[in-house]
């Protein structure tokens, strides 16, 4: 499930670095505001067997905003989206953004408009269509061919050959993390964007949007939806398009 919220602003851009970066604060102020013991959980220790943190959320979306060279461009009414698979995180962080007039987003002020509850869709086939706006990060082993480690910051591109592997072990651990049904797939790579890199928190996470195809349970796909794709969803990566 997702929370909408429609905002407006007067800003006209935003740096790149502060296109993703204030989100996962946002998120951990609703928290620590709403629901502290949540929050703290989140940040310390993740959740389930892997620590995996159940947030997510996208870049601002302002879609009459006109394009700006070198910067993000915003401005007019848009919206920005935050995301969890757990309905009681979701209730917290619509409550808590009700309670807010404005959103400071890399010092560009969102007037709040309205606060939106979005479903996700039913997958009753088993089988979804995921397009994501935000560019998907995954590690691999960072392991030559003689299995000898090189580095510890191997991040795949989809198009890297491990990246399917690492993918497909990502969507079952965050069913596993939800005690959902496991058995999700990827069946299918049909799309992949441009590389884009993002700062957020230490340093520099590199992926690309990509649009896949997976087979799996409905309930498990609907958490996915609701949670993102690849790695750091709670910092912006791996964002659906609703």
């Amino acid at each position: 499930m997702r929370v909408r919220i429609e905002v407006a602003t007067a800003a006209t851009e935003l740096a790149w670095t502060k296109v993703l970066a204030p989100g996962r604060s946002l998120v951990y102020d609703l928290l620590a505001r709403e629901a502290p013991e949540v929050g703290k959980r989140f940040h310390g220790e993740g959740a389930g067997p892997y620590g995996m943190v159940p947030l997510g959320h996208g870049a601002p979306v302002f879609p009459q905003a006109t394009r700006r060279r070198g910067a993000y461009a915003v401005g007019g009414k848009g919206w920005v989206e935050l995301g969890s698979p757990l309905f009681e995180v979701v209730t917290v962080l619509a409550q808590g953004v009700k309670r807010r007039e404005l959103l400071d987003w890399g010092g560009a002020a969102f007037r709040v408009l309205n606060v939106v509850a979005v479903e996700p869709p039913g997958f009753e086939s088993g089988r979804g269509r995921f397009r994501t706006s935000t560019p998907v990060v995954m590690k691999g082993t960072g392991r030559e061919e003689s299995g000898q480690r090189t580095t510890r910051q191997a991040w795949l591109l989809p198009t890297d050959p491990e990246f399917p592997v690492f993918f497909q072990r990502n969507l079952r651990r965050k069913a596993e993390t939800l005690g959902l049904d496991p058995e999700v797939s990827l069946t299918e790579i049909s799309w992949v964007g441009a590389k884009r890199s993002f700062t957020v928190g230490q340093g520099a996470k590199p992926g690309a949007p990509i649009e896949v195809e997976l087979a799996g349970p409905p309930e498990t796909l609907q958490a996915i939806w609701s949670w993102g794709l690849g790695q750091a969803n709670s910092a912006g990566f791996g964002w659906i398009a609703a």
